[in-house]
């Protein structure tokens, strides 16, 4: 089945420039659906291919990739030189590649190998002999022909004001299409050499960096890119066209590393000013989380023309340089590109990252006010539905749209993050991120939702096991009612109840965030740490309570929540009791401790005053049997309560 195109919500301003600018055209939730949707091309909506098992039996360690295109024709010739290591003996070599591509040659050194596609997008190569397992070998496929147009596409070609370009986008499940690979979420290639021959008038672009200048021969020119860290398939790219260069510096000394942007010349003048916070932006995420992970090769970005962006290794695809996209897409260097998710169940920890990294941007750059905002649009979108699990089912996986859901995988996922910088504190939180990214069992390799969740519980010293089970693995979200009220001097109680809008979740452990306020103009934020329904917690404040309002910050992903100030005298009244009672001897006063005592007076059945004193216990030995009247007068009131004289 084909898969439908999404519209975009903000068609115009992804698809042009306009000179209002991009953030006076769109707003956040259609920002993210452009994002995601430019994330999600693939052939086909619901793709059989999670993880080829002809695949499994081999690790690439390099490719050498040659293209020869035109970007006024949608063709490729292309010659795939990989060095590979057997993982187990082998007489055939499985890659993926789509059927309407055509191999004319695969060579093993000097030695013409036989080879069949299937019907199933695989190229099956027999070996001349039995390859054992640990060995390597290298071989060199031809192949020629027009990339199929599945639904997104992921070999495109198009043109900008009458200009040309062919440009790939390869997430989650196009690579193949375009050339043959192993493209699954089990291998990372540990280098890459990409040579473009294009006419020479064009600017070819590709992960990496030119290790030499461009190669003129005839009509044609061939551009080097070498990239020397490792990387999945689905994330090398190429792209042709008659684009402008503009270089920046991005690091500080002795770690900076170039900015190359390929823009189109018609768009330049306006897109210029709108490079200018890119190094500010590395900047940021090098402050809080590690240097920019591919610095001894270059950042960049290269127009596109599909409505939104993509993280390609160290050149991000881009439509055009809205902030907020150009802060996701640089995000996953870090965070999809250094560090990659392992599966497309755990695709949140590429999308939510980037999308909590941009929305960390606008609190750094913006202020408090912007950051609040920008995550009660998360908010706002991710409860416009009430179910929606982070970490993907088996079937869940094989749908593209599914696994780039705007308001799950994206917005739920960076707001799953910002409840647990909540939760751990910012200093926990950070350097758990910063361990995560340096793990040498995870950097530049993939990792899983349980290798994040163990770095965080090594820094937070407890258990997040309650808390990714609600929020990660579950579904749905909780509304809050809390009510409040002065408890004494110095004190308050508040009384939270919590609805799930899924049953998969039967109570959220969550922090609370509530801030109350003054008859004085004071206001404290307070945090109430709640773990089931109906539970009573007294906290101090310091001045009486006249109202309180739900996480103000937005902190927690919830919906219709309240937060109301009741009536504190008829709570301590519940609150004061006697004990115990009956009671034959000692009669003790039961009162928060923030209550002060005045005075006790016990009164007979006849109301004859028979004591009185100001101690919390007494004695009763001395009283007739029968019920006694006891008024209680404290700084907060006076509470009558009875009991019985055995």
């Amino acid at each position: 089945m084909k898969k439908a195109y999404l519209i975009p919500l903000c068609f115009t301003l992804f698809s042009a420039f306009s000179q209002t600018g991009p953030k006076a055209e769109c707003n956040y939730k259609s920002r993210t659906n452009s994002i995601a949707e430019a994330e999600m091309k693939s052939a086909q909506q619901l793709m059989d291919v999670d993880v080829n098992p002809n695949t499994l039996n081999y690790d690439v360690t390099y490719h050498k990739l040659e293209f020869t295109v035109n970007p006024t024709v949608k063709f490729v010739t292309g010659k795939i030189t990989t060095t590979y290591t057997a993982l187990a003996n082998m007489n055939t070599i499985t890659f993926d590649f789509a059927n309407p591509l055509t191999v004319s040659s695969v060579k093993k050194g000097a030695t013409n190998l036989t080879w069949v596609e299937d019907t199933n997008n695989q190229l099956i190569i027999t070996l001349p002999t039995t390859q054992t397992a640990g060995t390597s070998a290298t071989l060199e496929i031809s192949y020629s022909g027009v990339p199929p147009a599945n639904g997104f596409d992921s070999f495109v070609q198009t043109s900008h004001n009458g200009s040309p370009i062919i440009w790939t986008l390869s997430e989650p499940f196009g690579a193949r299409d375009w050339w043959p690979c192993k493209q699954d979420l089990n291998d990372k290639v540990d280098s890459i050499d990409v040579f473009i021959t294009a006419p020479s008038q064009y600017i070819a672009v590709a992960n990496g960096v030119e290790t030499t200048a461009p190669v003129i021969s005839g009509a044609n020119k061939t551009t080097h890119f070498h990239h020397g860290y490792p990387i999945p398939a689905y994330l090398i790219a190429i792209a042709v066209s008659n684009y402008t260069v503009y270089n920046q510096m991005g690091g500080t000394a002795p770690n900076e590393y170039p900015i190359i942007n390929y823009i189109y010349p018609e768009d330049f003048a306006f897109v210029q000013p709108q490079l200018a916070e890119t190094p500010a932006i590395l900047e940021l995420y090098e402050n809080l989380f590690e240097l920019y992970p591919f610095h001894n090769e270059k950042y960049g970005h290269a127009q596109f023309s599909w409505g939104g962006g993509m993280e390609h290794t160290t050149v991000s695809f881009m439509v055009n340089f809205d902030r907020q996209l150009i802060a996701h897409e640089m995000g996953h260097q870090w965070f999809g590109d250094k560090v990659t998710c392992g599966s497309w169940k755990d695709i949140w920890l590429n999308e939510g990252f980037a999308t909590y990294l941009a929305t960390l941007v606008i609190e750094n750059f913006d202020g408090v006010d912007a950051f609040i905002a920008e995550k009660q649009s998360m908010i706002d979108n991710i409860t416009s539905q009430p179910a929606g699990n982070l970490y993907l089912t088996d079937d869940q996986a094989l749908n593209v749209n599914r696994i780039f859901s705007s308001r799950l995988t994206y917005d739920k996922g960076g707001m799953v993050l910002e409840m647990l910088r909540f939760k751990l504190g910012d200093a926990a939180f950070f350097q758990g991120i910063k361990n995560y990214l340096a793990d040498p069992n995870l950097a530049y390799k993939y990792a899983v939702t349980p290798n994040l969740q163990a770095h965080l519980e090594a820094v937070y010293g407890q258990s997040l096991t309650e808390f990714f089970n609600d929020w990660v693995y579950n579904q749905g979200y909780p509304t809050y009612n809390i009510t409040a009220q002065n408890w004494g001097a110095g004190q308050a109680k508040f009384t939270i109840n919590q609805e799930q809008s899924d049953p998969s979740v039967t109570y959220f452990e969550m922090p609370v965030p509530v801030r109350v306020f003054g008859a004085g103009g004071q206001q404290a934020d307070l945090v109430l740490n709640n773990t089931f329904n109906n539970e009573e917690i007294i906290t101090a404040v310091p001045f009486p309570i006249t109202g309180v309002e739900f996480d103000p910050q937005r902190h927690i992903i919830s919906n219709g929540s309240t937060a109301v100030l009741g009536n504190q005298n008829f709570e301590l009244e519940k609150a004061i009791s006697l004990y115990p009672n009956p009671s034959s001897d000692v009669v003790h006063i039961q009162m928060p401790s923030t209550t002060s005592l005045e005075k006790v007076i016990v009164f007979n059945n006849l109301g004859q005053k028979v004591m009185e004193n100001s101690n919390p216990e007494f004695s009763v030995s001395s009283l007739a049997t029968g019920v006694h009247y006891v008024d209680i007068q404290t700084a907060d009131g006076t509470f009558h309560k009875k009991f019985i004289k055995k």
